[in-house]
Parts: C-alpha cells; sequence; structure tokens
C-alpha cells in the first residue's frame, strides 16, 4: 500500500514518519519524499489513527489523484533547488513533464490553481532559501553560488534573490538575516 503524505519535504519529515510509523507497529518497507509504501493495507481505524498523528505533526495524508501531483510536483521541484549537485540542463516545464508524464500546461494549471501561486514562483522561492543556506554556510562564492544554482551569472542570481528578499546577497551575507530564513514546508 502506498500512502502519499504532504509536506514531507526533508530527510528529517521522512525520519519523523518512519518514527511514527514504527511507534504505531506499522513497519515501512521504504519512507522518501511525499510517499510511504507499507506492506500490509491499513485498517480505517489505523488510517483514522495515522492521519490524526501526522496532521498533530503537520504533515498529511492526499487521498485525491489531483493532490498527488501537486505533491509530486513539490518534491521534485525541493529536490531540485535543496539536493541536487547539479541543475538539470532542460527548462522546469520539461524536466516536470518528463519526470510527471503529463502536459505542462496541465501541471500548472492544477498548481497555480491549488497552490495560488506559478510553479516558476515556487521553483524560485525553493532556490532562493537553498541561496541563503548556502550565504550562511559561508563556503562558496557568490560565483560559485550561482554556479551550483544553476543561475546564467551571479547578476541574474542577485536580481532575483532582491526580488524575493528585498535585499542584494551580499547585504543578507552581511547581515545574516536568520529570521528570513523559511521552512521548505511553508514556501
Amino acid at each position: 500500500m502506498t500512502l502519499h503524505i504532504r509536506n514531507m519535504v526533508c530527510n528529517r519529515c521522512i525520519m519523523v514518519v518512519g518514527t511514527e510509523l514504527e511507534k504505531m507497529g506499522l513497519h515501512p518497507l521504504s519512507v522518501s519524499l511525499g510517499y510511504v509504501e507499507l506492506k500490509e493495507a491499513l485498517t480505517d481505524s489505523q488510517f483514522a489513527e495515522l492521519n490524526k498523528k501526522l496532521v498533530d505533526l503537520g504533515f498529511e495524508i492526499l487521498d485525491d489523484r489531483k493532490s498527488r501531483i501537486i505533491e509530486k510536483i513539490k518534491n521534485e521541484l525541493v529536490t531540485l533547488a535543496h539536493y541536487t549537485e547539479e541543475q538539470p540542463r532542460e527548462n522546469i516545464s520539461s524536466y516536470l513533464s518528463s519526470r510527471l508524464h503529463h502536459d505542462y500546461n496541465y501541471l500548472s494549471s492544477l498548481f497555480s490553481e491549488s497552490e495560488g501561486t506559478t510553479i516558476e514562483k515556487y521553483f524560485i522561492a525553493q532556490k532562493i532559501e537553498r541561496v541563503k543556506e548556502l550565504l550562511e554556510y559561508d563556503e562558496l562564492t557568490l560565483s560559485g553560488i550561482a554556479l551550483e544554482m544553476g543561475y546564467s551569472s551571479v547578476a541574474h542570481l542577485s536580481s532575483q534573490f532582491k526580488k524575493v528578499t528585498g535585499q542584494t546577497p551580499s547585504q543578507y551575507k552581511t547581515t545574516l538575516n536568520r529570521a528570513g530564513r523559511t521552512p521548505l514546508d511553508k514556501l
């Protein structure tokens, strides 16, 4: 049995959900971003108990097809922005279409209708959060960050960063505005 879970956007989320499943005596075959694979089907009471526990932790079991597609879009974008070493050469529309096996216009329309923002704006927000993280680590130059995040230039990165945060990357780094970081599931 596969469960699709909203807001599972990081390794800590995977760990928390896996722990809750184990506490309930359920032994998942796998737990990954947005998905739990169980060996056995859940009874109605187990499903209700698990769902309540997950909601209390900020997660939600998705039960309709459109919600699962939206969650897959989010998971792909979070993975690209935060966990992928090298950004794909193709544009985001082609990337999502090939990964999710749907026309991009359908994905875009569905996402915008549900989330109140575009796929592009959501992806930019994810990338900017990753840039903030990299700036705080202070291990890469701005050129290195731009290259790692798939920006065509430092100027493009700086322009997009300022548009989203109101600060240039240099200003952000100088003030290290820690309160400016946003949890991934809140983007």
